[in-house]
C-alpha cells in the first residue's frame, strides 16, 4: 500500500487533535452531572465525542473545504461527582486559562457548565447567545442546577440585554419564566421563528444584536434544541424542535464569527443513545464548529 492510499483509512478530525498548546482552538471536557432535574449520565458526553471523532474526515464535500487546523485537547475538569456550586471554580479557571486563544470549547455536561464558562470569558465584557429549547431561568432558591444557569448569571450581574435565546419551545418553558426573560431585557426567538426564517439567519441577526453590546460572546449550544425524533440522546428534548441541518447551519455561522471566544455543548447523554445517532451527531456538530472557525 503506497503512503498515501486510503485503502484502509483516511485523515480523520481525530487527527486534528492533540497536545498542541499553541493551537487556536482548545477542547475541554466539563462532565458536570449532578443536580440534573432529569437524571441521566451526561457526564458520558467527553469521552463520547472524541471517541467518534475518528469517524469524520478533515474534507467537506460540499465546499471543497480541507480542515487542517489544529485542535489542543485540554483534558477534562475534574469535576465528577461535584455539584454545580462546587465545580464553578474548576471550570471557569481552566476556561479563563484558555480564553487567550481563537476559541474555547466547553463539552457537558449538563446545562450548568454555562455559567462558569461565560464567567471565564469576563462576565463584564461577555454577551450570551443559547440555542436551546428552554430558558434555563427558573429559581436559584433552591440552589443551582441544569434549569437555572441564565438566571444565575443575572443575578450574577449579567445585563439580560447581552442575553439572546433561540430555539424555545412550546410546552417546555413557563409564564414566569417568559415574563423574566421579558423584564430582563432578553431576545427571545421561538423554535417556529427558527423553522420560519431558518436558524442561521435568526442566529446571524442575534450575533449582531450582540456584538453592539459586548466585546466577546459565548454560546450555549444545549443540544436538546433539535427535534426528539432527530435528537433522542438528551431528556429535555421534544418533537417540534429545530431540524438537525439547522442546528449544523447554525454552528458554522457562529463558529466563523470573530467575537464568538467560547462555546459549550451541553445536555448530551450517551445513555439515551440509538444506534450511534447521539455520538455522530455531536461529533457533526464539531466538525461544522471547526468549519466556521476555519473561515475567520
Amino acid at each position: 500500500m503506497s503512503e498515501a492510499s486510503e485503502a484502509l483509512g483516511w485523515r480523520s478530525m481525530a487527527d486534528l487533535v492533540g497536545d498542541h498548546p499553541d493551537a487556536q482552538v482548545t477542547l475541554i471536557g466539563a462532565g458536570v452531572n449532578e443536580r440534573s432535574l432529569t437524571p441521566g449520565r451526561c457526564d458520558l458526553g467527553p469521552k463520547a465525542l472524541r471517541a467518534v471523532l475518528p469517524r469524520f474526515s478533515t474534507y467537506d464535500v460540499e465546499t471543497g473545504q480541507e480542515l487542517s487546523l489544529r485542535v489542543h485537547d485540554g483534558g477534562d475538569v475534574a469535576v465528577k461527582a461535584m455539584s454545580p456550586a462546587a465545580a464553578f471554580d474548576p471550570i471557569r479557571e481552566r476556561v479563563a486559562r484558555h480564553a487567550g486563544s481563537g476559541l474555547v470549547v466547553l463539552i457537558g455536561g449538563n446545562n450548568a457548565i454555562t455559567r462558569p464558562g461565560v464567567h471565564g470569558l469576563g462576565l463584564e465584557r461577555a454577551g450570551v447567545l443559547t440555542l436551546d429549547a428552554h430558558f434555563d431561568l427558573r429559581d436559584t432558591d433552591q440552589g443551582l442546577t441544569n434549569g437555572n444557569p441564565i438566571q444565575a448569571l443575572l443575578e450574577d450581574g449579567l445585563n439580560g440585554q447581552r442575553i439572546s435565546q433561540i430555539g424555545l419551545a412550546p410546552f417546555a418553558n413557563t409564564r414566569k419564566a417568559h415574563e423574566t426573560a421579558r423584564a430582563a431585557g432578553i431576545s427571545v426567538r421561538t423554535a417556529r421563528e427558527c423553522r420560519d426564517l431558518g436558524t442561521a439567519f435568526v442566529v446571524a441577526e442575534e450575533l449582531e444584536r450582540l456584538s453592539g453590546l459586548c466585546e466577546v460572546i459565548y454560546v450555549d449550544f444545549d443540544i436538546d434544541v433539535i427535534d426528539r425524533s432527530q435528537w433522542p440522546a438528551s431528556p429535555g428534548a421534544r418533537p417540534g424542535g429545530i431540524s438537525v441541518q439547522d442546528f449544523f447551519d447554525a454552528t458554522r455561522v457562529i463558529g466563523a464569527y470573530p467575537k464568538v471566544k467560547a462555546v459549550d455543548l451541553t445536555e448530551y447523554d450517551p445513555s439515551l443513545e440509538i444506534g450511534d445517532l447521539g455520538s455522530l451527531t455531536a461529533g457533526r456538530w464539531f466538525c461544522e464548529l471547526m468549519a466556521g472557525f476555519a473561515e475567520r
